[in-house]
């Protein structure tokens, strides 16, 4: 029987293949994520409205794996994917923590790690590429979305 905090039988699957590098997508309940997850595996876990949360979700998988990089994406649209941060820049150096969505202090509480931001286009297209595991959530907050990759043990 498991110790650890997620039960779900989909999902410690894939995190048994899981390896250093490996990416993982908690995703809201307005993501896309038929057509923005590439070819990881998709599991659906939301029941209703904020169940589960992101957050929830965050902290199982907390639980059982390490996590070396977390990424999320920003609000703000210049409507040109080129002038969109691309997962190097530190959020707090992007935008003040007064502009940033509540849940990303959530999300740096939970993992201890400082996030890295990606405008929305750019986000979809890295979720899509090498993305071994997505999870949709019934997460009703905006912007709740965060890409993970796996650390060593």
């Amino acid at each position: 029987m498991f110790t650890c905090d997620c039960i779900n039988p989909e999902i410690m699957k894939v995190l048994a293949y899981c390896g250093h590098g490996s990416k993982i997508l908690i995703a809201d309940g307005n993501y896309p994520v038929a057509e923005k997850s590439g070819d990881a595996k998709k599991v659906y876990l939301g029941l209703c409205k904020d169940i589960p949360k992101v957050t929830d979700v965050l902290k199982a998988l907390k639980s059982v794996i390490n996590i070396e990089k977390a990424e999320v994406m920003v609000p703000g649209d210049s409507g040109k994917k080129s002038e969109e941060p691309k997962g190097t820049e530190v959020i707090d150096k992007y935008l003040s923590p007064d502009k940033q969505p509540e849940i990303f202090k959530d999300f740096k509480e939970i993992t201890g790690l400082e996030l890295y931001a990606w405008g929305r286009w750019s986000f979809y297209d890295a979720a899509s590429d090498n993305v071994v595991l997505a999870i949709s959530t019934g997460e009703s907050r905006t912007f709740a979305n965060i890409l993970l990759t796996v650390g060593c043990a």
